[in-house]
């Protein structure tokens, strides 16, 4: 599985069916085999014929090695605070499918059909958000999954098909027995990384199509503020050849080709303007290399998660073809809980940056030649333009840098009898990575906006028109045009965006360009989606 084969199943609904494949199969069937012998002739195994975590001392007799697992259901049932979203919900469901189907569980494919079942007939798991400590994996939130698909009794919650309902009534509904679990299952079920896993996998994707959104949106900045190409010409970048440095260079001179709103001296040239720098402030001119690290570090991070997909990360393992069990800690959050701690990080210096842009922009002292606040209508002198905009943006800004910090450092060391003396927090982490990336469309689409506004305005200086589509750069004119449909401003030669503060209300329009920033059905999606592959396929480079 990568990242993208996950969105396309749990957000946009492509059909997932189990291989066929002989050997997976087997190798599942054998796992089993291997733990019903160990069953069968009282061997100690953790969690199979003994207790679990601090009081793995005791060992049980076989008799209770069922009981056992279907006891783990009830007494980790212990999740509080608000449901996560249902796609990170399917998104647990697959990956923990997906971890099964390696065959070193010991779990039946009776339970990893369920699994898919249930997502194909969106049956979904209603999920509480905290609980999880991420040490022996997500134990609590995977409890709901186990749970639900398995129908072990009416207080597990689903989302049937849009409506919340009892699990046990959803699986008859679609003719579905009860499932006991059987020595072994409910470990391979919950004790695992799958959890803060999809959320961290649905976070990575949307913040790679975020930072397309924010390239789109520099690139909209640049030409409202007449800025210069220069910085991003490639001999610049082939000197310091830093990968993100040069991807980002090479994508914003991209997005800017053909524009007739800058200062175009890619032939290396340079002159002097009345009042203006010979060249332009950092936040244009240190772009490649300051937003190079973070396409990087977006990259070491995906590339982490994938291989968090693709493991087997409950306890303990199975190795079939030797018939030994291996006791270890692959359900260990770690790379979830740091990747995602660096990913917030990166949300907030991304977004530093474009509140330093929007600041840039709307100051006259700053923006060559653009009215203070943007303003458009002189005659109504009490016109704001963007006043409140920035506003909003400002106070968003330093909320995406508190999320920087970390929580990986932030474990108790005294979990579940000390057994759990170091933890990852991993699920926080994720929940946290996805307020995170959520807030920044807030930001990007302000800065959308506000940049809209200035193109607008520069294009008046320019061209004696409004309309800024034929002084904009080909690849910028989708995104111009997608903001303006969306918002339902037509675009015009007599008005810019915003023409008087009360003819429109700017909180609707920042919720729907927050809406349909990653909404792939939207035009505004489609007109950043190139930049978005490239950069996701860049991480393989």
């Amino acid at each position: 599985l990568t990242i993208e084969k996950v969105i396309r199943i749990v957000r946009q609904k492509y059909p997932v069916e189990i291989t066929n494949d002989f050997n997976v199969h087997k190798k599942m069937a054998d796992s089993c085999e291997y733990i019903r012998k160990v069953v069968d002739e009282s061997q100690p195994l953790y969690g199979v014929t003994t207790l679990f975590g601090g009081m793995a001392h005791r060992q049980i007799s076989c008799s209770q090695a069922s009981e056992l697992q279907n006891n783990l259901v009830y007494f980790h049932k212990t999740g509080a605070g608000a449901y996560v979203p249902l796609e990170d919900a399917r998104a647990a469901m697959l990956l923990r499918a997906n971890s099964h189907l390696i065959g070193v569980s010991g779990i039946r494919m009776e339970i990893t059909d369920r699994l898919i079942k249930c997502i194909k007939e969106q049956i979904t798991p209603l999920i509480p958000e905290f609980g999880s400590v991420g040490a022996s994996g997500d134990l609590v939130p995977l409890t709901y999954i186990v749970g639900s698909i398995c129908g072990t009794n009416k207080s597990f919650k689903v989302n049937f098909r849009g409506q919340k309902m009892d699990a046990t009534d959803a699986l008859e509904q679609m003719d579905l027995k009860r499932l006991y679990l059987q020595p072994k299952e409910g470990l391979a079920m919950i004790n695992g990384t799958s959890m803060m896993t999809a959320s961290a996998t649905i976070a990575v994707y949307d913040l790679y199509i975020l930072f397309a959104a924010t390239l789109h949106a520099h690139a909209l900045a640049i030409q409202a503020l007449h800025g210069n190409n220069q910085p991003f010409h490639p001999f610049l970048h082939e000197m310091k050849p830093h990968h993100g440095q040069k991807l980002i260079a090479s994508t914003i001179l991209n997005l800017l080709s053909d524009s007739k709103m800058i200062n175009d001296h890619l032939d290396g040239t340079h002159n002097m303007r009345q009042n203006v720098l010979i060249q332009d402030r950092y936040s244009i001119r240190a772009m490649p290399q300051y937003l190079g690290p973070f396409i990087e570090g977006l990259h070491e991070i995906a590339r982490a998660v994938e291989v968090e997909i693709n493991s087997a990360n409950d306890n303990p393992l199975i190795d079939v073809e030797n018939q030994r069990a291996y006791a270890g800690a692959n359900f260990f959050g770690e790379y979830i809980s740091t990747a995602m701690d660096r990913l917030r990080y990166i949300v907030g210096l991304i977004s530093k940056h474009l509140d330093v842009q929007i600041a840039q922009t709307v100051a006259s002292e700053f923006s060559n030649g653009l009215p203070d606040c943007l303003i458009s209508n002189p005659q109504r002198e009490v016109n704001m333009g963007v006043k409140g905009l920035q506003l909003c943006a400002n106070s968003i800004m330093p909320y995406l840098l508190f999320f920087g910090n970390s929580i990986a450092d932030r474990y108790s060391t005294h979990a579940e009898q000390y057994n759990q003396n170091i933890n990852s927090m991993g699920h926080v982490s994720a929940n946290l990575a996805r307020h995170s990336v959520s807030t920044m469309k807030q930001l990007i689409s302000v800065a959308l906006l506000i940049f809209v506004q200035g193109v607008d305005l520069r294009s008046k200086l320019i061209g004696n028109t409004y309309d800024a589509r034929n002084l904009l750069s080909t690849n910028t004119v989708r995104t111009y045009e997608s903001i303006r449909e969306i918002v339902k401003v037509p675009i015009s030669d007599d008005k810019p965006y915003i023409w008087n503060d009360d003819e429109q209300a700017l909180d609707e329009h920042i919720t729907l360009i927050a809406d349909n920033l990653t909404d792939e059905n939207s035009s505004l999606f489609k007109a950043i989606q190139m930049t978005a592959k490239y950069l996701l396929n860049d991480r393989h480079q």
